[in-house]
């Protein structure tokens, strides 16, 4: 687990192979509950090969000294990030 926000991954590994792939990320908010924003890719088995870029929003808790993961929401398309986009940027624009 780690201790600071900036230690926070989405990495994940199987042996050699590398499962989930941290391409970037946007830490949102730190404090005692930690927004975290990780652009990534899956290792596809079957083709042997990463798929399509995604994206996660999640949230975290720090208790004994730890951040551990209370929520997150994903992202499976560029389409759908574009959309969030699209959504957010027409609210800001009207406030």
């Amino acid at each position: 687990m780690a201790e600071t926000v900036d230690e926070l991954t989405v990495s994940y590994r199987e042996g050699e192979t590398e499962i989930v792939q941290e391409l970037d990320k946007a830490i949102l908010s730190r404090g005692g509950w930690a927004t975290v924003l990780f652009r990534y890719r899956e290792w596809d088995r079957a083709k042997e090969t990463y798929g399509p870029e995604k994206y996660s929003i999640r949230r975290y808790q720090k208790r004994s000294g730890e951040f551990r993961q209370q929520s997150r929401f994903n992202i499976s398309s560029k389409a759908q990030a574009q959309a969030l986009i699209g959504a957010l940027q027409k609210w800001l624009d009207e406030s």
